[in-house]
Parts: C-alpha cells; structure tokens; sequence
C-alpha cells in the first residue's frame, strides 16, 4: 500500500467550494509534461495538446462538470481520479 503521509503537500484547494470547469480546467492541464488519469480499473497517459484537449477533458470533467478529484499535481505532472496502481506507479 502507498503511504501519502510522506508526500509534501503545499497547497490544497477544497474541491466543493472551489469549481473548476472546461476552459478552466484545460488552462491548468495543457502546461502539464504528463496527465496520469485514472479511468475504471486502468489509467491512462496523455502529452496534452490541442489535438487531444476535447480527449482529455472528457475523460477529466465528472459528471458535474467539473475536475474530477482527486487531482494531484506532482511536479510538471497531474494525477487525476483514482486508480490503486496508478497511485502505486507514481504517487509511491
């Protein structure tokens, strides 16, 4: 099992009082190097870019329309939703 205990976290934001909805949501992800998302029982990789933006924000918008959670950032990378072995691969 990962232990997020030993994870430095900087800052927090309190996802049912802070929404974050399509364009919203693409400006923070384009920038990231990597998009780790955890879909059902895999996960997958994405480079973003324009060509997959429509792609990837499919996948990263809940039902509600907003960023799903969790969603870590991790130096240049984003970690969005759950998935145990993702969490393994690269949270620790």
């Amino acid at each position: 099992m990962f232990d997020l205990q030993k994870i430095p976290i900087t800052e927090t934001v309190d996802a049912n009082k802070t929404k974050l909805a399509d364009e919203q949501v693409w400006n923070v992800l384009k920038n990231a190097q990597e998009l780790v998302i955890g879909s059902g029982k895999k996960f997958l990789l994405f480079t973003p870019s324009e060509t997959n933006k429509d792609e990837i924000l499919k996948i990263c918008l809940g039902r509600t329309g907003n960023l799903r959670a969790p969603a870590l950032k991790i130096g240049d990378r984003y970690i969005i939703g759950f998935n145990e072995d993702m969490y393994r691969k690269y949270v620790g």
